[in-house]
């Protein structure tokens, strides 16, 4: 679990504050998580992601005093920019990117918690759909969802993901489940502060691309 290990996410103070240097430093890390699915389908969501990072940190490279934490970058656009708001911005790329998140987040957890098809243990579909279902499916138009399931099918096995993840090495695979779920503690808990910030700020829009 070299990848994951190797760039934790910040355990977050008692306010729940997304420091978003920090965030940035994580975050730009894990558009590479996407090359090791396997299919053709992750590569917009990747470049999705990487291009949302970079709205996020050209905003907080313009004024990295005032945009300390996401917050702070929220509240500033929200004033900024009217009834263009939440539309436009920091805010938009960064509601977008925590949905990737969410996907990787919920693939993650499916998969230490052991769930899979009984009849191919070793594949990592059933993870992968959970994830897609639970945080993106709502959010694409019927052609993607179709292409999604279509593509779904070049997912690699297991052994050989978790063996990607680990930068070519041979892991057992509870050490490697072990290492997922210490990742996953601090970077659960920075997805679910970012949805709850939206939540709190009515900033989620609900379209479909």
């Amino acid at each position: 679990m070299t990848l994951l290990m190797e760039h934790q996410f910040k355990q977050l103070p008692a306010d729940r504050q997304v420091e978003t240097r920090p965030f940035l430093e994580a975050v730009s890390h894990l558009p590479t998580f996407f090359d090791y699915l396997g299919s053709a389908i992750f590569a917009p969501i990747k470049a999705d992601l990487t291009g949302n990072i970079m709205k996020i940190k050209a905003v907080y490279d313009s004024n990295p005093g005032r945009f300390k934490t996401l917050q702070q970058i929220l509240d500033a656009e929200k004033e900024m920019h009217g009834v263009q708001w939440p539309k436009v911005g920091a805010t938009l790329a960064l509601m977008w990117l925590k949905r990737g998140l969410r996907f990787i987040q919920v693939f993650l957890q499916s998969l230490v918690n052991g769930e899979k098809d009984e009849s191919n243990p070793n594949l990592i579909r059933v993870n992968i759909t959970k994830g897609y279902e639970l945080a993106l499916k709502r959010y694409h138009g019927w052609l993607v969802q179709q292409f999604f399931k279509a593509t779904l099918f070049a997912a690699p096995y297991k052994s050989d993901f978790l063996r990607m993840l680990s930068k070519g090495r041979d892991v057992k695979e509870e050490e490697s489940t072990d290492k997922i779920r210490k990742f996953l503690v601090n970077f659960t808990a920075t997805v679910d502060a970012i949805y709850e910030m939206y939540s709190r700020m009515n900033a989620d829009l609900d379209y479909k691309v």
